[in-house]
C-alpha cells in the first residue's frame, strides 16, 4: 500500500464476462490465473508432505541409528544421502517457490493491480506444466534403479558428476533435469509477472501506488532471471559429466569441481532473496491490516530492497572460505556478507515502526506474521557469525549452519506460506478459516520449531559436522548428552509434524464448511478485497479505478471499509 493512501472505484468501461467453460477447461487447462496460481499451491503443499516425511525418516535415523523407522524401514547410508539431498532440494524449489512466488504472484498480482488477468495467460499455462513435469521427473528419481541422487542439494562435484562416485547412475541426472525444467518454468512465469506488472495496472495507479508485495515478488523474479543463467550453464554441464564422460567438473580428466561452486552460488545466494522478499511482502499486508495502520517507510522499503537485490550478487563466495579462495578475497566477500544485514534489518525496524501504536488484533494470520519477524531475526544474527570468515572455518558443514539456515528457511518456506493461506483463504475461497484450529496450529509449529534447532546450535558449537548417517561411528560426537540433545530435537520435530493435521482439518473443512467470507472481512485496503469472495473468472464486474491523495476516498463506504482513515502515519 502507499504512503498516500488509495480507494477503488470503476472504470467507465466494464468488463468482457467470459462464456461459461466444462470442468477441464476451467479447472485443469484453464489460463485464469486464480486457478493456475491453486494448482501450484496445491503442487507446493503436495511436495511439502514428501520433504516432511523425509525429514522425519532421516531424524529418526539419527536419534536411533540402525534401528527400523515406522512407515519407512530399515534406513541405509544410501537411503540417507538421498533423503537430506532431496528434503532441501523439494523444500527450497518445490515449496518456497511454487507457493510464495508462483502461486502468490499469479494469484495476487492482477487481483491487486486491478486487471483480469496476466498479460500472457497461454504462457502461464505452459509455465505450470512445465513445473508439473520437473516435479514428476524429481518423484522419478527417487524409484530408478539406485535409488534418488544423494550428493546433497548443493550436488558438488566430484560426488554428482559420476555415478562412480554417488552409485545412483540416473539417479542423478533426472535430479539435474527436474532443477533445470523447474528453472524454465520459473522464468516464463517471471516474464509474465513483471510484463502485467509494468503494463496492466488499474487506471490511475501509479508506480508508487503497487502494493509492497507485488513489488518484494518482481524484484525476486529480477533477482532469479539475473543470477539463473550461470547454473543452468553448470546444470547442462554436469549432465554432460554424467551422461557422455566430460570433465568439466571432474579433476581426473582436468576438470575444476570448485568452478560448479561459484556458478551455483551465484545463484544460490541470490536465491535465499528469491524466496525471502515475497515472504516479506506477505507480512508487510498483514502487519497493516492487523495493526490499522499504514505501513511505515513505504518508499524506505522499496528502495532498500532493491539495495538488497544488487547487493545480494556480491556474497556468494562466503559459502567458499573453506574450499581454497584466497583469503584476500574472503575480505571482501566477509565485508559484503555483513552489509546485506543492513536493508534486512532496515526492513525489520520498519515492521516494528509500523507495530508501534497500532490498534492490533492477533488473529491467526498476524500471529504468523509476528513470528516471521522474531524468526528470522534469529536466522540473520547467526548469519552474521558464519560471514566471518575466521569463524566459519570452524562452523562450516556443521549443526550450528544447518540450525542457521532453518532459522532463515523456516520462517520463509513455511511460516511465510501460512501466513499468506491464513490471510488471503477468505478471497481464495470465499470461505473463513476456524481461529481456534489455526491457533492451535500456530503454537504447535511455533513451539516445537525452537525445540528442534536450539539443540542443533548446541550440537554445532560442540563440532557435530553434517552428513554423518550413524554418529556412533565417531565415539566424541556419539556421548550421551549429545545423542540426548538428537533425541529431543527429533522428539519436537515428529510433534511438529502431528500438529500439520489441525491445520489439514482446517484448510479441507474450511474449504467447504466453512463460515461463508464476505468482500471484504479483514477490512483491508488493497484492491482484491474490492472483487467478490471468492473472485470470479476475470475478477471484476468492471475494472476498478484508483483515485489517489492523501486520505480521499471515492465512494461511500470507503472509510468505512478501507484503511487508512483519516489518521496521519
Amino acid at each position: 500500500m502507499s504512503d498516500t493512501g488509495i480507494a477503488a472505484g470503476h472504470a467507465a468501461a466494464p468488463h468482457e464476462h467470459h462464456e461459461e467453460m466444462d470442468f477441464w477447461s476451467k479447472y485443469v487447462f484453464s489460463t485464469d490465473h486464480k486457478i493456475i496460481g491453486f494448482q501450484y499451491m496445491f503442487t507446493g503443499m503436495f511436495m511439502a508432505l514428501i520433504g516432511g516425511f523425509m525429514a522425519y525418516v532421516f531424524r529418526m535415523q539419527l536419534a536411533f541409528p540402525g534401528e527400523s523407522v515406522p512407515l519407512f524401514g530399515q534406513v541405509t547410508s544410501g537411503d540417507y544421502n538421498m533423503l537430506i539431498t532431496n528434503h532441501g532440494t523439494i523444500m527450497i524449489f518445490w515449496v518456497a517457490m511454487p507457493v510464495l512466488i508462483a502461486a502468490l504472484g499469479n494469484y495476487l498480482i492482477p487481483l491487486m493491480l486491478g486487471c483480469d488477468d496476466m498479460v500472457f495467460p497461454r504462457l502461464n499455462r505452459l509455465s505450470y506444466q512445465i513445473f508439473l513435469l520437473s516435479a514428476i521427473v524429481l518423484i522419478i528419481s527417487f524409484i530408478v534403479p539406485g535409488g534418488g541422487f544423494g550428493g546433497a542439494w548443493t550436488a558438488y562435484p566430484p560426488l554428482s558428476a559420476s555415478a562412480e562416485y554417488n552409485h545412483t547412475d540416473w539417479g542423478s541426472s533426472l535430479w539435474v533435469l527436474a532443477v533445470a525444467l523447474e528453472f524454465a518454468a520459473f522464468l516464463l512465469g517471471g516474464i509474465n509477472f513483471l510484463t502485467t506488472s509494468m503494463n496492466a495496472r488499474a487506471e490511475g495507479m501509479k508506480m508508487m501506488d503497487i502494493p509492497i508485495v507485488v513489488w518484494m515478488i518482481n524484484v525476486a523474479v529480477i533477482l532469479f532471471m539475473a543470477s539463473v543463467g550461470p547454473l543452468i550453464a553448470g546444470a547442462v554441464m554436469l549432465f554432460l559429466d554424467q551422461r557422455i564422460g566430460t570433465s568439466f567438473f571432474l579433476p581426473a580428466g582436468g576438470g575444476d569441481p570448485v568452478l560448479w561452486q561459484h556458478l551455483f552460488w551465484f545463484f544460490g545466494h541470490p536465491e535465499v532473496y528469491v524466496v525471502l522478499l515475497p515472504a516479506m511482502g506477505v507480512v508487510a499486508e498483514v502487519i497493516t491490516t492487523f495493526s490499522r495502520k499504514k505501513l511505515f517507510g513505504y518508499k524506505t522499503i522499496l528502495y532498500t530492497t532493491f539495495a538488497t537485490g544488487v547487493l545480494s550478487f556480491t556474497v556468494w563466495a562466503h559459502h567458499q572460505f573453506v574450499s581454497g579462495i584466497d583469503p584476500r578475497m574472503g575480505n571482501i566477500f566477509a565485508v559484503t556478507t555483513l552489509l546485506i544485514s543492513i536493508p534486512i534489518a532496515e526492513i525489520m525496524f520498519c515492521y516494528v515502526a509500523t507495530l508501534y501504536g497500532g490498534s492490533i488484533r492477533l488473529t491467526t494470520p498476524m500471529l504468523w506474521g509476528l513470528s516471521f519477524i522474531v524468526e528470522f531475526l534469529l536466522g540473520g544474527v547467526t548469519g552474521i557469525y558464519l560471514g566471518a570468515s575466521a569463524m566459519d572455518v570452524y562452523f562450516h558443514d556443521t549443526y550450528f549452519v544447518l540450525a542457521h539456515f532453518h532459522y532463515t528457511f523456516f520462517p520463509i518456506a513455511i511460516i511465510g506460506v501460512f501466513t499468506a493461506v491464513t490471510y488471503w483463504f477468505p478471497k481464495m475461497f470465499g470461505r473463513m478459516m476456524n481461529e481456534t484450529l489455526g491457533k492451535i496450529h500456530f503454537w504447535g509449529t511455533i513451539i516445537p520449531f525452537n525445540c528442534i534447532f536450539i539443540p542443533l546450535f548446541l550440537l554445532g558449537m560442540a563440532g557435530q559436522h553434517r552428513r554423518i548417517y550413524n554418529y556412533n561411528n565417531f565415539p566424541d560426537l556419539a556421548t550421551e548428552n549429545l545423542q540426548d540433545l538428537r533425541v529431543f530435537a527429533t522428539s519436537a520435530m515428529v510433534i511438529m509434524l502431528l500438529f500439520q493435521i489441525p491445520f489439514i482439518v482446517n484448510f479441507f473443512y474450511s474449504l467447504f464448511y466453512g463460515e461463508k467470507a464476505e468482500k471484504n472481512p479483514w477490512k483491508a485496503n488493497t484492491l482484491e478485497w474490492v472483487a467478490e469472495s471468492p473472485a470470479p473468472h476475470g475478477n471484476f464486474k468492471e475494472l476498478p479505478k484508483v483515485y489517489r491523495g492523501p486520505y480521499e476516498f471515492s465512494h461511500p463506504d470507503a472509510k468505512e471499509d478501507y484503511w487508512p482513515q483519516n489518521v496521519p502515519n
